[in-house]
């Protein structure tokens, strides 16, 4: 079996609402998201020949996923009140709303399911909060 796997990272705020905890504030993170792919077999093409995938393929479509984050405040639909969302939008903040709770959990399942579709090979993501905390999701 032959792996490869990619990285990049994204500064961005998020908060958990409804946590009892330190996560419930507002607070942000250098996010990683590294995302692996495997194969039995290497490809035959002229292009990609003796590659599983070609990584710039894979290191372009992670990054343009992980830039759409940057420097923004990743919030689920739902968990800011109108007034809010108002006033962040009139300081012109940069505003990423996720249909689900901004979990590194479920964050790795969602650049799975984004990168899955450039990327036939990928078999698993792995979303970093920090340097010693991850979550991953794979299938």
């Amino acid at each position: 079996m032959y792996y490869i796997s990619s990285e990049a990272t994204f500064d961005g705020a998020h908060f958990l609402k409804n946590y009892e905890g330190k996560c419930h504030n507002l607070h942000g993170h250098r996010w990683l998201v590294r995302a692996h792919a495997k194969a039995e077999a290497l490809k035959e093409t002229r292009q990609e020949k003796g590659m599983l995938t070609d990584f710039g393929n894979l290191k372009k479509s992670l990054k343009e996923a992980c830039d759409f984050f940057d420097h923004a405040l990743i919030y689920e639909k739902g968990s800011l009140k109108d007034t809010t969302l108002a006033c962040l939008e009139e300081e012109n903040f940069l505003l990423r709303e996720v249909s689900f709770r901004p979990t590194a959990e479920n964050l790795s399942k969602y650049f799975y399911d984004l990168l899955k579709n450039d990327c036939p090979e990928l078999c698993r993501v792995e979303v970093y909060e920090t340097p010693t905390n991850k979550a991953a999701y794979e299938e």
